[in-house]
């Protein structure tokens, strides 16, 4: 059965994208999905200075709990019409282990990842205090974490 991974890479304590993040997570449990769930807030990662990070125990870490996975979700925030600098740092110090996953996320295009074709966004008009007080958000992240198990499922089979 394939494994699944959601990713927070958020540094923010009051982040949005982690919000986002935990909903897909929490409908991957309630229909009984092998997941994990990373917060690289959590972790002690290095900056990748493409030496000694990738034997650093953060980076040891991650990158493990990556290659176990067939399919990942990357909660992310967005500024400046890009992923945050942590999470290009994330996908630097864990490279190859990415090769051939199913991702919800377009930067690993480099890794031979197949991407879903849908993702989740929202801006800070659909939050209400911790909760996402937009129903339509919630149904796409639910969707997002569908499709993911789905492609996971059709492509490991």
């Amino acid at each position: 059965m394939p494994k699944h991974l959601v990713i927070s890479t958020s540094g923010n304590p009051d982040s949005n994208s982690r919000r986002m993040g935990r909903v897909a997570f929490a409908h991957l449990q309630k229909k009984k999905i092998d997941c994990d769930w990373i917060d690289i807030r959590e972790m002690d990662l290095p900056l990748c200075d493409a030496d000694k990070c990738y034997s650093m125990p953060g980076s040891r870490k991650l990158s493990a709990a990556i290659e176990h996975a067939d399919g990942i979700l990357i909660a992310a925030p967005v500024y400046n019409y890009d992923v945050a600098a942590a999470t290009k740092n994330m996908i630097e110090l864990t490279g190859s282990v990415w090769e051939d996953k199913v991702v919800g996320n377009s930067l690993m295009l480099d890794f031979h990842c197949v991407i879903i074709p849908r993702f989740a966004f929202a801006t800070g008009d659909a939050f209400e205090g911790e909760r996402i007080s937009d129903k339509k958000i919630t149904q796409r992240i639910e969707q997002v974490a569908e499709e993911l198990v789905r492609f996971t499922k059709a492509l490991r089979s």
